[in-house]
């Protein structure tokens, strides 16, 4: 069953009836993607496990309360730069060959051959913007602007990313971060316009991000628009203004998620000061779980087992929202499982456009969005790969891990106050999950359910075949951007 009511602390709006077909027609729809680094599942009012958060989150509840809760929202893979990939391409990330995490040394990126949800947009002359954390490539040819985007603020990729101790000084000569490390940038469209971000100027970033998204909406209030906004919080180091620090009561860690709180509650206020509410998509989610070692500077995963960096639903799962007055039916939750490369698709269904040439993975997934009767998954499987490792196989109710390594963190030796604890690593054989009675994949039932087994076996050698498995490149793979000899290198 996709639609149950949930209870919230504001009145949710009424029901009502999922748009005809005819809308995009007549005005396509704005969308608009919040998407927040290393979020906990449980970090939120309307997924705190004991049903708040120590801290308040009023702007995400009101969110839940008009809008949509999707219980089982999964990310392609469960690290930064694959994550982004697959959201802004529709395609699993070994597809489009972006893996892992881009460093400041690397020299590639995105391909100018993958159609991102921007270009899509395009087509239908839609305005178009991404404020926050890109991480897809530094060099212009990889950049927003060079995929769609009009317009773009933000770091290029992870904060963390620096000449900065954990302590955050700077690191002095010598010190590992200072050798591997050059000044972190912020960069507006392709020129950098801040070569030394420091601990204070990481202060300001989610206000900057909000006020750029909010002075977008504003201007282009009187045609179609995209915007995208990456938060850099909550990455670890997390940084806070003024006007939030100390005001959670929680800790850092809380005074940020209710700046991020904050933000989506100025963006949602622009779109209803605007006239806009029941003309946008808004979708609230994250590019993979929290980061645990970092134990208080860390969000919670709500008992879902292990974190980022792992396929395990602690990794792999997001508190996600979608609202859309009028449209979406209000206070309600989804309990299918979707992907992030299911938005990509969606959202060209949504607005009349044409899918990519190329091949993608995810499919249009409105029907369970809005919440029609019956609606249920367009896909028979998703396949969970973190590098180049095939790890799991997942259908609607079973879960199937595949022989492979994992992160694991040890809880009772994290760290704090921005210095990481201790992970080690462990390894699961085949082992299946019954993810409609143990999200937290405590107790393996294979041997209950051996013809399950074998058919997601089988899904997979099927997968192994397109996308390849483990070093062994499948066809389907295609290759990333690359720099080279005549193109411009970003200098700061």
């Amino acid at each position: 069953m996709c639609v149950k009511p949930i209870v919230m602390p504001v009145l949710a709006a009424l029901i009502v009836a999922a748009p005809t077909d005819t809308r995009a027609a007549e005005r396509p729809p704005n969308v608009v993607i919040v998407f927040i680094d290393d979020m906990g599942y449980a970090d939120i009012g309307p997924f705190a496990s004991n049903g708040h958060p120590n801290y308040p989150t009023p702007n995400l509840d009101r969110m839940a309360a008009e809008g949509r809760r999707f219980t089982d929202f999964q990310v392609a893979q469960a690290v930064c730069s694959a994550s982004r990939a697959a959201l802004m391409t529709g395609c699993y990330s070994n597809r489009v060959s972006i893996l892992g995490a881009l460093f400041p040394g690397h020299t590639h990126g995105i391909n100018p051959a993958e159609t991102t949800i921007a270009e899509i947009c395009k087509q239908k002359d839609y305005a178009t913007a991404v404020y926050g954390k890109w991480h897809l490539g530094h060099h212009p040819k990889f950049l927003p602007t060079s995929h769609g985007f009009d317009e773009y603020l933000g770091l290029p990729y992870s904060n963390d990313m620096w000449p900065w101790t954990y302590d955050n000084e700077r690191a002095p000569a010598g010190h590992r971060k200072a050798k591997r490390y050059p000044s972190l940038p912020l960069i507006e469209n392709t020129k950098v316009v801040d070569a030394d971000v420091t601990p204070e100027d990481q202060a300001q970033l989610t206000t900057q991000y909000t006020d750029r998204a909010v002075d977008f909406i504003e201007r282009n209030k009187d045609r179609p628009f995209f915007l995208y906004v990456p938060h850099t919080m909550v990455h670890v180091p997390i940084f806070v203004s003024e006007k939030f620090k100390g005001k959670s009561g929680a800790g850092l860690y809380g005074d940020v998620m209710m700046e991020i709180d904050w933000s989506v509650g100025q963006i949602l206020d622009a779109l209803r000061e605007n006239g806009l509410a029941e003309d946008t998509l808004v979708i609230f989610t994250a590019d993979n779980g929290p980061w645990l070692n970092y134990g208080n500077h860390a969000g919670k995963t709500g008992g879902l087992r292990e974190g980022k960096g792992t396929m395990f639903e602690g990794g792999s799962r997001n508190a996600t929202l979608m609202w859309w007055p009028s449209t979406i039916p209000a206070g309600t939750t989804c309990d299918t499982v979707a992907m992030t490369i299911d938005i990509l698709p969606t959202v060209a269904h949504l607005i009349g456009a044409e899918l990519p040439e190329r091949k993608i993975d995810g499919k249009n997934i409105w029907p369970i969005i809005a919440g029609e009767p019956g609606a249920k998954s367009p896909h028979e499987a998703y396949f969970l790969y973190y590098g180049n490792q095939l790890q799991a196989v997942r259908t609607d109710r079973w879960k199937l891990h595949l022989p492979h390594a994992y992160r694991h963190y040890v809880m009772d030796q994290v760290g704090q106050n921005g210095h990481p604890g201790k992970t080690t690593r462990r390894r699961i054989g085949y082992a299946l999950f019954d993810m409609d009675a143990d999200r937290n994949e405590t107790t393996d039932v294979k041997d209950q359910h051996p013809k399950v087994v074998a058919r997601m076996k089988e899904l997979a050698k099927q997968m192994r075949a397109d996308l390849g498995d483990q070093g062994k490149p499948g066809p389907g793979i295609r290759p990333p951007g690359k720099l080279t000899p005549g193109d411009q290198r970003l200098q700061w």
